[in-house]
């Protein structure tokens, strides 16, 4: 009968006939979220592809002016901020906006290690996830010498550094990050490829399985509230955990808005080689603690060079944090290793903080 029929448009149905619109429509009623006194932190999740959508578009913008070579970069950097209409809020979007996804993927990651989201069967969600905080800190690391000021100039000459202390590979790796011996124009050409193409194209694989796990495999539910019978509760994703999802994205988008227009991002001066490093070079936030460490490590402990047991030490650390599924496998009460899980992520989280905020509040003489 007529009146059994789906009531949809023209383009539903046809779109519907090529590419299955009303396989997704089911997918999307069918799936429910956990619903209990810690489903706020799944929202840190949608928000983090929210900001890494706006990188995509207004990274798309930017590279229609922007000229990859010691030359021209800062240039073509300066024309689209005061000639291109609009062209300061594109990019001072980009620059917050790469931040503020750092900054709520660090949140998404540590509820998931507190709310002990990792147990089975989610270990390639974990070990996921764990490879895309380590693309956006690449992409972060290499797009911050793209502007080829002073400031970005040599705080990439120090942060490329650090790979060299490593015995044997280190000197091979800092000239393969850097293209020679020292940061040049060979340097920004490189990591504009790494930043524009490589990063994109492996990010886009290890989201696209992230996201299909998370489909699998469900939102977990933490360990205390399996425990309690009573908040075995579910709300359908579509439309109520979408539409508080997209509360979210508008506020995150009007805090990015609000940044970029207030705080818009600064060019500084062109890089200079041959200048001193100006006093208080500083990396960017989300690499501030592990630049703090370095610093207030002693030259030589024991023997060895202060800075290469440091490097190891943050090696250590992410390798326990990459690894927690496997060295948490029982979740449950009394369990001693749940309990130390927690604590290493709470330490974890107090240590940043203290340092990131030592890095900004110390003498930079001292």
């Amino acid at each position: 009968m007529d009146d059994e029929r789906p009531k949809h448009g023209r383009l539903w149905l046809w779109l519907d006939e090529r590419i299955g619109l009303s396989d997704f429509a089911k997918l999307a009623k069918k799936k429910e979220v956990p619903l209990h006194r810690h489903t706020f932190w799944y929202y840190f999740g949608g928000m983090t592809l929210f900001l890494f959508m706006i990188q995509v578009a207004t990274g798309i913008l930017l590279l229609l002016y922007y000229r990859p070579s010691a030359g021209e970069a800062f240039e073509s950097i300066q024309f689209l901020m005061t000639e291109v209409q609009f062209g300061w809020l594109v990019r001072s979007i980009h620059s917050w906006s790469a931040n503020l996804m750092i900054f709520a993927m660090f949140i998404h990651l540590f509820s998931a290690l507190l709310l002990h989201a990792y147990r089975r069967p989610r270990e390639m969600t974990w070990l996921s996830g764990g490879g895309l905080l380590g693309l956006s800190l690449a992409f972060g690391f290499t797009g911050y010498l793209l502007p080829w000021n002073e400031l970005s100039y040599f705080a990439t000459r120090v942060g490329t550094e650090i790979p060299g202390v490593v015995p044997v590979v280190g000197p091979f790796l800092r000239r393969l990050l850097r293209g020679g011996n020292d940061v040049t124009g060979a340097t920004l050409t490189r990591f504009y490829g790494i930043h524009v193409a490589i990063l994109p194209a492996i990010a886009t694989v290890v989201l696209g399985l992230h996201l299909f796990l998370v489909q699998k495999h469900g939102m977990s539910r933490p360990p205390s509230v399996e425990r309690n019978g009573s908040e075995k509760k579910f709300l359908p994703f579509f439309p109520n955990f979408f539409l508080r999802d997209l509360v979210g994205w508008l506020c995150a988008l009007g805090v990015l808005a609000a940044l970029a227009a207030y705080f818009p991002a600064e060019l500084g001066r062109k890089a200079d080689p041959f200048q001193p490093a100006p006093i208080g070079i500083k990396p960017e936030w989300y690499f501030m603690a592990m630049f703090q460490t370095l610093k207030l490590l002693p030259s030589h402990i024991v023997g060895i060079e202060g800075e290469l047991l440091g490097v190891l030490g943050f090696g250590v650390v992410g390798l326990i944090l990459i690894a927690m599924p496997f060295l948490d496998r029982n979740v449950s009460p009394g369990k001693t290793s749940s309990r130390l899980a927690a604590a290493f992520g709470l330490l974890l989280i107090v240590y940043s903080v203290v340092l990131t905020y030592l890095g900004y509040t110390m003498s930079p003489t001292k």
